[in-house]
């Protein structure tokens, strides 16, 4: 069993930035891949960014204004927790961010865990 605890979020100008945290419970962090995925309000879930079980390599999604080079994903596995560094956010970053933990190193397959959530607010 794997418990996951969101914080970070919070209400933001339009170019500001934050970093959201995951605190991961149990043994089993360091051998899993971590995944950060929004939902907006009226929208589906959708997958932002995941990073594999030693940080190393770590992918984003594309959207129409690139995630890849405001987002960034980073982890401390000392400290059972995945980070998602938001930068020059914008009014459509609005969403709830869920932290996830694959059942896999690499991310491959879908999320065995999720977190509860936090509220990123940005306003123009």
């Amino acid at each position: 069993q794997v418990q996951l605890v969101e914080s970070g979020g919070g209400l933001v100008q339009a170019g500001g930035s934050l970093r959201l945290s995951c605190a991961a419970s149990g043994r089993t962090f360091s051998s899993r891949a971590m995944g950060w995925f929004r939902q907006a309000p009226g929208k589906e879930r959708e997958f932002v960014a995941a990073i594999n079980w030693a940080g190393g390599s770590s992918y984003y999604a594309d959207f129409a204004d690139s995630v890849k080079g405001r987002f960034t994903a980073f982890r401390d596995n000392a400290k059972n927790t995945v980070y998602l560094q938001l930068n020059r956010l914008n009014p459509e970053d609005t969403a709830i961010y869920y932290c996830a933990a694959y059942n896999s190193p690499q991310g491959t397959g879908v999320p065995e865990y999720w977190g509860q959530g936090t509220q990123v607010t940005v306003s123009s």
